[in-house]
């Protein structure tokens, strides 16, 4: 069990003259930090020309926070090649859906498919952990930076090639993948394995079943580069973790399922964005989903930022108690380390602008009060870490069906499945219920409640898997458009929600998207979309003013399954989830208002924390369960232990 909050940063030690490293590690012990992220993107320096290596300043940072009792996440500065390997390997840089080749000047340079540069790739790797794989500093290796955030998918000939080998490990036969993408329609049926191409940009829409599997491959071309380097790694440091920061619940181009499976511990990135109205919610849904990636273990939240970041069009500043809110919310939904995108504000470069522990003005300014005085209150928190979060409930979510449904053919492009999980998960966040994201074919033991918003795509193991935890005795809400296609994204025949029909006792007949809202016969309303629906066994709960189906309710073993067949308000889907959580028994932390944030962490001897972390600018009364009354301040955050 660890026996500390990890706290810090990325520290970046080449970005500035030698004599002010001191300095900052100075100030480090002053703030608290016990842990930084070191040489991300160090590349360059460490290997100036092709085959010449130069550690001597990286040995003399190292060596500086093992003698100040600071710890490393060592990076393998594999996300930005340098400048020498895009001008000797330009056949490795990437290409888009156009055909341009893009050029070297930014991060992210290199086609994930490339030979030569998993080769380059692996050899500087296997410098750093040759090198440092004994030193005292070093806690943990960080692979890369960030996979596929700015090259997820390359069109190049190399990729083809790629795809092309893929296709064969998955259909084995020509015949399998004509069958599963549907080439008979638009004469597309392939006779050759060496005419089948990424989706590049064409006169029309692309074939659904191959921008699928594209997407698919691309992720898992990513996985492949984490794992070779981490298995080098591994063979040279056993005992070292290894782990890749993910952006779970921003960034969807990567199959984080597959990245967390690989891992050691998750970490994850996360920045606010500033035009959603109540962003630390979204904060919240990021949150869950790394701890669910993690397996409701203790996670990493490697990179946040102290207040504005520099790549949104209003790079919003936050507000007084914002940084210590955001991060305590991080620290409540199970993360056992609290760190930032970066130490010291950049003075050159593409993130200058960005906001750091260290700001631009020093050390007299309200961020630095907030990252010293935020060091001293995790240190007094050691006792959360290795607890963890236990949740009633989980919404399921696949990048897969997202993927599919991104494709633009689609009945209505307002349904977006991404933003209504979301929405969904918000609606729990401001009930007070913890919940965890899941994957379909996953685990669903132990919850008590299963919530499927915006689910178009699932195999047929993971609507088995939903049907089996009802027969269980659970309780399912399903939103509409789910369960409509399988694995290939081929239409299930016979009648909507295809995979579910018998789970839900509903058949659909047609889909009507909708240009407003429409009204249902409780007063609720709907917007977006509405279904021609019929129950088939399943009890009605509620209908359109028009009598069709909206809101249904089937029991099926010793369990029932709900079905919306609108995108209902946000105030309605609210009484629907209060209903089918009071249904399923799921409940609150504690009784919190509007506004208040409450959840739990516990060890397995029985203590506990309840983070109450107060959003509005009002006083607050919470009241834990089994526990009397306790007053969080406006902006505040109490930690109440048990």
């Amino acid at each position: 069990m660890p026996d500390a909050i990890a706290y810090g940063g990325d520290w970046n030690p080449e970005q500035w003259p030698e004599e002010t490293w001191g300095q900052d590690v100075a100030l480090m012990r002053e703030a608290g930090v016990n842990r930084v992220s070191v040489g991300i993107f160090s590349w360059s320096l460490l290997e100036p020309a092709e085959g010449v290596f130069d550690f001597a300043a990286l040995d003399r940072a190292m060596d500086l926070l093992a003698a100040n009792g600071i710890k490393a996440n060592l990076a393998t500065p594999t996300a930005s090649p340098p400048p020498w390997f895009g001008d000797a390997y330009p056949h490795a840089l990437p290409v888009d859906a156009d055909g341009r080749r893009l050029a070297h000047g930014s991060r992210q340079g290199f086609c994930p498919s490339s030979p030569i540069y998993r080769e380059k790739a692996l050899r500087i790797a296997e410098q750093v952990g040759l090198r440092y794989r004994d030193h005292p500093a070093l806690a943990m290796w960080h692979i890369h930076n960030e996979y596929g955030c700015h090259n997820a998918r390359c069109y190049c000939d190399t990729s083809a090639a790629a795809f092309r080998a893929w296709l064969r490990s998955h259909y084995a036969t020509l015949d399998a993948l004509n069958e599963a993408w549907g080439t008979a329609f638009w004469s597309q049926r392939y006779g050759e394995w060496a005419q089948i191409l990424p989706p590049r940009a064409t006169p029309s829409l692309p074939n659904p079943g191959q921008q699928l599997d594209f997407r698919r491959f691309s992720s898992d071309a990513l996985v492949e580069l984490y794992i070779a380097e981490r298995d080098l790694l591994k063979q040279l440091a056993p005992d070292v973790p290894a782990t890749t920061n993910l952006m779970a619940g921003a960034h969807w181009d990567m199959d984080c399922w597959a990245f967390a499976a690989e891992m050691d511990v998750v970490s994850t990135d996360h920045y606010l964005i500033g035009a959603r109205p109540e962003p630390h919610i979204d904060l919240a849904f990021a949150a869950d989903y790394a701890r669910s990636l993690n397996g409701g273990r203790p996670w990493l939240l490697m990179e946040h930022s102290t207040s504005a970041v520099n790549w949104q069009p209003r790079n919003r500043a936050k507000a007084p108690g914002e940084l210590r809110r955001n991060s305590m919310s991080h620290l409540a939904r199970g993360a056992d380390g609290i760190m930032f995108f970066q130490w010291r504000a950049s003075r050159a470069g593409a993130e200058k602008w960005h906001s750091a522990m260290l700001p631009h003005a020093g050390t007299n300014t309200k961020i630095w009060r907030e990252v010293t005085a935020l060091g001293a209150e995790l240190a007094g928190l050691a006792g959360v870490a290795g607890s963890t979060v236990h949740a009633d409930v989980a919404i399921l979510v696949d990048h897969s069906s997202v993927w599919a449904q991104d494709h633009p053919a689609q009945p209505s492009s307002e349904m977006d499945p991404v933003e209504e999980a979301k929405r969904w998960h918000a609606a729990l966040w401001r009930a007070g219920i913890t919940c965890d994201l899941a994957h379909p074919e996953g685990d669903l033991t132990g919850y008590r409640l299963v919530l499927v918003p915006a689910l178009y795509l699932v195999s047929d193991s993971g609507a088995a898997n939903l049907a089996a935890f009802v027969r269980r005795g659970g309780v399912a809400l399903v939103g509409p458009y789910s369960g409509i296609v399988d694995e290939h994204d081929r239409v299930r025949l016979g009648g909507y929600p295809g995979a579910w029909r018998d789970l839900l006792g509903v058949t659909v007949e047609e889909f009507f998207p909708l240009d407003g809202p429409i009204e249902l016969a409780s007063g609720w309303s709907g917007s977006v979309w509405s279904e021609v629906a019929h129950a088939t066994g399943a009890k009605v709960l509620d209908t359109y003013v028009t009598g069709e189906p909206a809101w249904t309710r089937n029991e099926w073993g010793d369990g029932f399954a709900h079905y919306l067949t609108t995108r209902l308000d946000d105030g309605a889907l609210a009484e629907v989830l209060a209903a089918v959580t009071a249904e399923a028994g799921a409940s609150p932390a504690a009784e919190a208002p509007a506004g208040v944030e409450v959840v739990r962490r516990s060890h397995a001897d029985g203590r506990s924390y309840l983070f109450a972390i107060n959003h509005t600018g009002e006083d607050a009364v919470v009241t834990p369960r089994g526990g009397g009354p306790v007053t969080v301040a406006a902006g505040d955050v109490r930690v109440i232990p048990a």
